[in-house]
C-alpha cells in the first residue's frame, strides 16, 4: 500500500524492461524483493546499489503505464510502501496503474500554485468525482472538476516542487489509479438485484 506522497525524485538511468533508477533517500530500507512505487506503479526491487536500484517490468506493466515511454534522463516519482505505524497523509492506493491520461496542460496560476488539465480514458470516467480522490503518477491528488472526460486538479507549489510535474509536456501519458474503494463497490451492485414494483 503506498499513500501518493511522493518521497524522492529518481533519475531513470535505463529504460525498457529492466528499468534502473538513480536515487538515494528510499534506499534507506529499501531490501531485495521489496515494493517500491515509480509513477505510482508498484514494482519489486530486484538489484538495489549504493546510488540506485533496479525492477523487472513486465509487458503488461509497460503497456499499462507510462513507464515504457522513459527514457535515460527522465524524473519519476518515487515512494515507498506504507508502514503500520505512519501517517496516512495522502489516501489508500495499491500502486495499480488503471490506465493513462493524457496531460492537456500545465498553467501557472498565482503564488506559485497550477492547474492541471488531463483527459481520461471513457472507461475510468465512472470511478472518478468531484472532490474524490485519484492519484496521477503516483501523486495523491484532489479532483476540482470532471467533465467530459476532462479532469481538472490543483497543484499547491509544495506538490509542483517535489514530484516530476516540472518536466511534464502536453501530451505526456501520466498513470492514474482510481480510488478502489469505487471499484470495490461498482462490483458489489453488480451482483445485487433490486426489488421490482
Amino acid at each position: 500500500m503506498f499513500t501518493g506522497i511522493v518521497e524522492e525524485l529518481g533519475t531513470v538511468i535505463q529504460a525498457g524492461s529492466r528499468l534502473s533508477v538513480a536515487c538515494a533517500r528510499v534506499l534507506e530500507d529499501l531490501t531485495i524483493g521489496a515494493s517500491i512505487a515509480v509513477n505510482g506503479v508498484c514494482l519489486t526491487a530486484v538489484d538495489i546499489r549504493p546510488d540506485g536500484f533496479s525492477a523487472d517490468l513486465a509487458p503488461e506493466t509497460l503497456d499499462r503505464s507510462n513507464l515504457g515511454d522513459l527514457k535515460a534522463g527522465d524524473r519519476v516519482n518515487l515512494e515507498r510502501p506504507l508502514t503500520l505505524s505512519a501517517r496516512l497523509s495522502g489516501h489508500i492506493m495499491q500502486g495499480h496503474v488503471d490506465g493513462t491520461a493524457v496531460l492537456e496542460s500545465l498553467r501557472s496560476l498565482e503564488n506559485g500554485n497550477w492547474e492541471l488539465l488531463a483527459r481520461i480514458p471513457a472507461a475510468l470516467d465512472r470511478y472518478l468525482v468531484f472532490k474524490g480522490s485519484i492519484a496521477i503518477d503516483g501523486i495523491s491528488l484532489t479532483i476540482a472538476d470532471i467533465s467530459n472526460g476532462l479532469l481538472r486538479m490543483a497543484i499547491i507549489p509544495h506538490t509542483y516542487a517535489a514530484t516530476n510535474l516540472s518536466s511534464r509536456h502536453t501530451g505526456d501519458r501520466l498513470n492514474i489509479e482510481c480510488d478502489m474503494l469505487a471499484k470495490h463497490v461498482e462490483k458489489l451492485l453488480a451482483g445485487i438485484s433490486l426489488p421490482t414494483r
